[in-house]
């Protein structure tokens, strides 16, 4: 394929695949704990941390992510208060991120910067330091849930038993909350600000219709987005539409389809086979 010759394009292949390793792994502990709000929340934090960057003319990545961190440490604490609904912390720093970002993006001098790299992202204009930067974090997120796997899974699941074995869970659920906002950071330039969330949730969505165990959910995860991603940039590439849009829409035909046949496969078994749902659940429960 002549598309392999180019440079833009092989990192666009090795972004893909570290990304879908970050988003796989975060993505299921996200999904678990029904954090999705709380991700879409920092998502549009971090644009308070880009018009920073652009405003005192530093790297709007690191100053998103710093940023993002903040918001996610703020939301954790803020959220644990007596005074103050989760979804009430939420909303405070959702548009607190919004109004700074585009308050400082106005008072950045220069010209107007162009922002739709961030709100929309594009895969194909990713550098080496967008690699690296996912990179490092796909290996820090293997080595944390490798040693402390059974933890998250308590966390995730549990957390009043997580407790009672001791477990600190306030201290792992801070250093996710900092694995979730760095993710968001680091997917930036793929998909963009509006769509970075489904990156996070959609191929989880997808592996869980096939099991319910944390880490074939994972490895389900990696696997659906990079084929979402591969999907994505090759419509991308033949409709000359935008990569992350594309991205985002191909694992919804995906989740699509694995839902339409799953539904379609249950009802076989159940009306032509004569499965009933007693001895149906023990088959389930053997795939998953």
């Amino acid at each position: 394929m002549e598309l392999l010759q180019y440079t833009f394009f092989q990192h666009a292949l090795i972004g893909s695949l570290l990304a879908s390793i970050v988003c796989g792994i975060i993505g299921t502990y996200i999904v678990t704990r029904r954090l999705v709000f709380i991700s879409g929340g920092l998502t549009h934090a971090s644009f308070g941390g880009i018009g920073l960057g652009l405003y005192a003319g530093i790297s709007p990545i690191l100053s998103a992510a710093v940023f993002s961190v903040l918001s996610a440490f703020g939301v954790e604490w803020l959220s644990k208060r007596k005074d103050m609904r989760e979804d009430s912390a939420i909303a405070v720093f959702w548009t607190l991120g919004m109004a700074l970002g585009i308050i400082f993006t106005f008072l950045s001098p220069g010209f107007a910067p162009d922002l739709s790299a961030y709100l929309f992202g594009n895969i194909l204009t990713i550098t080496f330091g967008d690699i690296a930067l996912l990179g490092g974090l796909a290996a820090l997120l293997i080595l944390f849930f490798s040693f402390f796997l059974h933890p998250i899974i308590y966390v995730a699941f549990d957390r009043e038993f997580a407790r009672s074995q001791g477990i600190p869970v306030q201290t792992f659920e801070y250093v996710l909350m900092m694995f979730i906002a760095l993710t968001i950071v680091a997917c930036l330039r793929m998909v963009g600000i509006v769509l970075v969330i489904s990156l996070l949730t959609i191929p989880q969505m997808t592996a869980n219709l096939f099991s319910h165990r944390f880490h074939r959910i994972i490895w389900l995860s990696v696997g659906i987005g990079y084929l979402s991603c591969l999907g994505g940039l090759l419509i991308s590439y033949y409709l000359n539409v935008p990569s992350g849009a594309a991205i985002i829409f191909f694992s919804i035909i995906i989740y699509a389809i694995c839902k339409g046949g799953k539904s379609f496969w249950l009802s076989f078994l159940y009306e032509k086979i004569k499965i009933t749902p007693v001895f149906m659940a023990p088959l389930l429960s053997l795939w998953c």
